[in-house]
């Protein structure tokens, strides 16, 4: 007789890659769902609220509200995710945004510019989503690994984010013709993205990677402090320097990053460019953001997260130089701007990895969700302040502020980090 050979066994490392490979193809699929989401929800935002509103002011808090949401939402995500798992963090991030896009049909249908805003409060959900999302991605990255593999779901928002404005006019056609009124399609898009997005967790983010992170790691159960994020986040920073500097650099990378690329298309309209040319610049400028975040990730794990934060710093100082400094030159300011998209990749990826890596398990949801937070509140007052500086001195004085800003940043990370 013969013997039937066995399979080997797989180890207990294999069988985590293994879960590994799953959760980053899941967490990507979900990732372009919800960036087209947020993309195509956004594409027509600012416009349907000027319409509704006739005032070109309030159509500007079309964008605030968003990014408002994102913030709101930054710490129920991080909470539902310490309590429930990855899963029912991303789970409560989307049913808000799904929630948010209805709304927001209503709003257009009744021609309310107010209710248009508090839908798209709730849309900031996809946002806050999206970052949680890239967290996910490290929970059971190997040691020396996790810039690497929350890059490549940081890359995956390029997908949603190209494709997304070019799905608004198609979009608003089909759903006229199934009744909806003008300028609601977009929306009604946005929610059929966020409800797949939430099928793709909900069906397949299984084993949830916090949950089997935390048993794998042995970590005791939080109990109450799941509860209270903010305290608990505090509480770990205090412990953990490495993670509130990096914190304060993404938080910094973000606010340069925003506050230079809100302000661009006003300064290229009144230099006299077309819109055809405002929007490759912002292309140009979304690319360097995403396209090249899976390079990013594999210079932080191998050349080190400080290193790659000090080289975001001074891609974001260059492209402050540069677009100051720009005059007319159309081609100055894209290179400014693809620059500065290079530049908050090296922060977000590299910042978000050292706060994966330099804290606990247990407590990294708070953390993160504080992260998420300060990063989007400090959008959203670098967008307030740029236009301000704009509007009473000029573009060339914000690109001075903000080289200032990462300068003391870039000096204050060199002088004062403790050993990671």
């Amino acid at each position: 007789m013969t013997s039937t050979p066995t399979k080997p066994a797989v180890s207990p490392a294999d069988q985590i890659r293994i879960v590994q490979r799953r959760t980053l193809a899941v967490l990507s699929a979900a990732q372009i769902m919800g960036g087209v989401g947020v993309a195509v929800g956004l594409a027509l935002s600012s416009v349907v609220v000027d319409e509704l509103s006739g005032s070109t002011v309030i159509s500007g808090f079309a964008g605030t509200a968003t990014v408002l949401g994102a913030a709101l939402l930054a710490l129920p995500t991080a909470k539902a995710s310490g309590k429930g798992g990855r899963r029912a963090g991303l789970t409560l991030a989307y049913v808000a945004a799904l929630a948010g896009c209805a709304i927001s049909v209503a709003a257009i249908s009744l021609r309310t510019w107010p209710l248009l805003l508090s839908g798209l409060v709730l849309v900031g959900g996809g946002s806050a989503g999206g970052l949680a999302a890239r967290y996910s991605a490290t929970d059971l990255s190997p040691k020396g690994h996790a810039a690497r593999h929350l890059s490549l779901v940081v890359w995956a928002a390029t997908i949603g984010s190209v494709a997304g404005p070019n799905l608004a006019e198609p979009a608003d056609r089909i759903s006229m013709r199934l009744g909806l009124v003008e300028k609601a399609g977009p929306f009604a898009f946005a929610a059929l993205a966020f409800a797949l997005a939430l099928v793709v967790i909900i069906g397949f983010l299984r084993p949830d990677p916090l949950t089997l992170a935390r048993s794998l790691d042995g970590a005791e159960d939080p109990g109450p402090q799941r509860n209270r994020t903010i305290r608990t986040a505090w509480q770990t920073l205090r412990t953990t320097p490495m993670a509130g500097r990096a914190l304060v650099m993404i938080a910094v990378s973000h606010t340069a990053m925003v506050s230079v690329m809100s302000m661009t298309p006003v300064k290229l309209h009144h230099d006299g460019s077309t819109l055809d040319v405002i929007g490759l610049v912002i292309s140009l400028h979304i690319a360097g953001m995403y396209m090249f975040s899976p390079v990013v990730g594999w210079l932080a794990d191998k050349a080190g997260k400080v290193p790659v934060l000090l080289l975001g710093m001074g891609l974001l100082l260059a492209a402050a130089v540069l677009a100051g400094t720009a005059g007319h030159r159309v081609w100055q300011v894209t290179t400014a701007l693809v620059l500065l998209g290079l530049g908050w990749s090296c922060g977000l990826v590299a910042g978000s990895a050292l706060v994966a890596e330099s804290v606990p398990i247990d407590r990294r949801p708070a953390v993160q969700g504080l992260s998420d937070l300060l990063m989007n509140v400090c959008g959203a007052t670098g967008t307030i302040v740029a236009g301000a500086i704009v509007g009473t001195l000029s573009y060339g004085a914000l690109g001075l502020v903000v080289g200032i800003m990462v300068t003391l940043a870039a000096l204050w990370l060199t002088t004062t980090r403790p050993r990671p």
